[in-house]
């Protein structure tokens, strides 16, 4: 089998990943949306200035992709974390608090907090791991955060494999519905400390609805 060049990546599994995460917070109550009600199309809207040029322009990762876009690609997954972040400290607030929302609203958009999470952290672990995809590219046999069953058992492993955006998408949902690494390790403090926290979150938003949901049902 021959292997498939290795000087570059495709963006967009990524970026479909990344107008998932936008669609779902045009989904999410008012109520754990900061701010004015147009705050929900705003947040979206500034993800896709930074989406569009980069799927545009650059629908590829390559070894000598700039600082700039690499730098586009960060800020893009900083405002989807940030966003998010926000909405979960609502969700919180008002499964604790709140009377001006319905249960089953509040669980639909914990869903979604839910799932932007998964997103969210599969993207931060791409971009990272091992200096982020044009690292990874430019220097295959470099230490890395993540050791996939690929890398640590060659015999499975298919001619020229590489850890792509579905392969950090599938730690990171294993991460947060398993809430501890499944068949991939983090190897490094920041990689586990990220695992970590995810599994945190994704514990945090469960339990919490899940008394939600109780509440309702009973």
């Amino acid at each position: 089998m021959t292997a498939e060049p290795t000087e570059f990546e495709p963006r967009w599994p990524a970026a479909l990943a990344a107008l998932l995460a936008a669609a779902l917070y045009l989904t999410l109550p008012n109520a754990l949306v900061l701010g004015p009600p147009f705050v929900r199309y705003l947040v979206p809207a500034l993800e896709l200035a930074v989406l569009i040029p980069l799927a545009v322009t650059a629908p590829h990762r390559h070894v000598n992709e700039s600082g700039r876009r690499r730098k586009a690609a960060m800020t893009l997954t900083a405002l989807i974390s940030i966003a998010n972040a926000l909405s979960l400290f609502f969700l919180v607030h008002q499964l604790l608090y709140g009377t001006g929302v319905q249960g089953r609203a509040l669980l639909y958009g914990a869903f979604s907090i839910w799932a932007t999470n998964v997103i969210v952290f599969a993207l931060w672990f791409w971009e990272l791991d091992g200096g982020g995809p044009p690292s990874r590219l430019a220097h295959p046999k470099e230490p890395r955060d993540f050791a996939f069953v690929q890398m640590t058992d060659p015999e499975v492993a298919a001619a020229g494999w590489r850890p792509r955006f579905e392969d950090y998408l599938y730690v990171s949902f294993t991460n947060s519905s398993a809430f501890s690494p499944t068949d991939t390790m983090p190897l490094t403090r920041w990689a586990k400390l990220l695992m970590m926290l995810q599994s945190s979150i994704s514990i945090l938003t469960l339990l919490l609805v899940a008394a939600r949901a109780v509440n309702i049902l009973h």
